[in-house]
């Protein structure tokens, strides 16, 4: 599967929930929260595969709003530290957070599919958004989607999908297709490595000779000659090119419009990206959106200062380039926080 450092899926096969503040060790002069969350065990179905996650519930016998978390390329299980500010954060306003780990990941089965088709695991968030609304406790007209990266991507589809969802919030989901957000990608690679630009240069040309095949608008032999000029360089690797001409995922991804999704949806959407993020063409992905702001009135747009691809700050661009780092990325951008809640309550209860 390839998107967005294009997944090395780290499973961890664990099936614990995340780790909040809730639940850590405490010392004994800490007093008891005013904020309890109950965890429960949420099991669906969708198109072969059992989903199992987790539902963090703030008590209580109001009906709840609820986010259903969408999966970022690497991070596949709730357990991962992606997810952890959702369920410390959000139940403290009120909202219930579904964390489900991915198809073919930790405790949910693959059903027999790949988990890289874009439509497939959007289908599987509509399908978490079916289960709870049978939930008790949670107002059906009040659930929508987030995503982070991948998720970003989903939450868009997801919303399309689903008309009847409250909200959706795509973090860090490029307003591109998944082959012009790799090239964009493997040229910041390249250039934080040091690479001169006509490296880059070579990269990016193999790079788009191949999606051209994949496309159906070059030949196979073009295809296979530019990507062996480059199979024998030391940056081979950091191009993510490997296997791409054969990939039915990597076609159905590069297929896969953002755009088109976002216009055919009504579901109010928060679109946040960080100011320096070396994975999203963000300045492209904003003058998207801009020359279809008429036909985008649901939607709204912020950029977070000084934030990474993570939402997080100070991280070095080796290190947010790092396709393992991601399995530890955590988001600490204050304004990401402060948007995220501010933009949802105001949604939710206008």
């Amino acid at each position: 599967m390839r998107l967005l450092a294009v997944a090395l899926v780290l499973c961890l096969m664990w099936e614990a929930p995340a780790v909040t503040a809730q639940t850590a060790a405490l010392p004994e002069w800490a007093v008891p929260t005013d904020n309890p969350v109950e965890q429960r065990a949420i099991v669906f179905g969708n198109r072969g595969a059992r989903l199992v996650g987790t539902l963090f519930m703030p008590k209580g016998t109001k009906p709840r709003v609820a986010v259903i978390a969408l999966h970022g390329a690497q991070v596949p299980l709730r357990s991962d530290p992606l997810y952890r500010h959702l369920t410390e954060a959000l139940p403290r306003l009120g909202v219930a957070v579904l964390l489900y780990d991915r198809r073919g990941s930790g405790a949910s089965t693959s059903g027999g599919a790949a988990p890289g088709n874009f439509d497939l695991l959007a289908d599987d968030a509509v399908a978490a958004f079916k289960r709870l609304s049978r939930e008790r406790d949670i107002d059906p007209r009040r659930i929508g989607f987030w995503g982070l990266s991948q998720g970003g991507w989903l939450t868009i589809l997801a919303a399309r999908k689903e008309q009847r969802a409250a909200f959706a919030i795509a973090v860090s989901g490029p307003i591109a297709t998944a082959d012009v957000q790799m090239n964009y990608a493997v040229a910041n690679i390249l250039r934080i490595q040091g690479k001169p630009q006509a490296t880059i240069d070579r990269a990016i040309a193999a790079r788009t000779a191949v999606d051209d095949y994949v496309r159906g608008k070059g030949s196979r032999a073009s295809a296979e000659r530019a990507e062996a000029g480059i199979r024998s360089e030391p940056w081979y690797a950091d191009t993510w090119i490997k296997g791409n001409i054969d990939d039915p995922e990597w076609r159905q991804q590069i297929g896969n419009d953002p755009m088109r999704a976002l216009v055919g949806s009504r579901v109010p959407t928060l679109v946040m990206f960080g100011q320096a993020d070396p994975w999203v063409p963000v300045a492209a992905s904003l003058e998207a959106l801009r020359a279809r702001s008429a036909d985008l009135p649901q939607v709204t747009v912020r950029v977070i200062d000084g934030a990474d691809h993570a939402m997080m700050m100070g991280v070095p661009p080796a290190r947010q380039v790092d396709a393992q780092f991601a399995a530890q990325a955590a988001p600490d951008a204050p304004a990401y926080f402060a948007l995220l809640g501010g933009w949802l309550q105001k949604t939710i209860d206008p």
